[in-house]
């Protein structure tokens, strides 16, 4: 179950936190307005705090130091980048990604490593992805698609298998190769290849799908 915790409660923080509650993990939304939590919608399933998302004592009772991911999606560039460096340099936390406004950034942030997301189009939806892609690789993203490799988790079906085409059929997505866990081979699948808990695959799945289909996804 992953811990989350989302800095900014505009239309894409709230869009995002209700995305994101739907779903296993624990949600908490962050923003220096309280009136801005007016913005989540009804079905938000998680927690708010009032308080400056670069804070220390703020992060620290939203959390911080159990989150797997803290997204900062505030409308100041500056507060957002505060905001994941303060997460990942003094609390640690695994994946950081802020949200982007002035392109001329880009560069630096590449160079620096962080994760973020560039524009006002669909930017919560881009987001709610690279957090889903986290049980895996995220190789490419296209239309409403996402291209991961991931190892599988079978612990819960009998006796840890699967045919292709019944995980296809059942869940709307592609299995595009695969690799046994032990490296000893590696294919293309036909619809009545057997998949084997803890085998790598390379998939690709339909967006709106990815939380739903994310309980086969090991967590890295």
């Amino acid at each position: 179950m992953a811990n989350i915790i989302i800095v900014g409660c505009g239309r894409v923080g709230s869009q995002l936190a209700t995305l994101l509650s739907q779903g296993d993990g624990n949600v908490c939304v962050v923003d220096r307005n309280a009136a801005a939590f007016s913005n989540l919608d009804r079905n938000f399933n998680g927690n708010t705090l009032q308080g400056v998302g670069f804070d220390e004592d703020v992060l620290v009772r939203a959390g911080v130091e159990e989150a797997d991911v803290v997204a900062a999606v505030t409308q100041s560039d500056n507060s957002n980048l505060m905001v994941i460096e303060v997460a990942r340099r003094i609390f640690h936390v695994p994946h950081v990604i802020a949200r982007l406004y002035n392109p001329a950034r880009e560069r630096a942030y590449m160079q620096l490593g962080l994760d973020y997301v560039c524009g006002t189009s669909l930017v919560a939806e881009e987001i709610f992805s690279k957090i889903m892609s986290g049980h895996g690789s995220h190789l490419d993203t296209f239309g409403d698609f996402e291209v991961l490799r991931f190892s599988i988790d079978l612990s819960m079906t009998p006796r840890g298998r699967v045919k292709v085409g019944d995980l296809e059929r059942n869940h709307g997505i592609r299995i595009i190769a695969f690799e046994r866990r032990d490296g000893s081979m590696s294919s293309i699948p036909t619809r009545d290849s057997v998949l084997y808990h803890g085998d790598s695959v390379l998939a690709c799945i339909r967006h709106d799908l990815l939380n739903s289909f994310s309980v086969y996804m090991m967590q890295r």
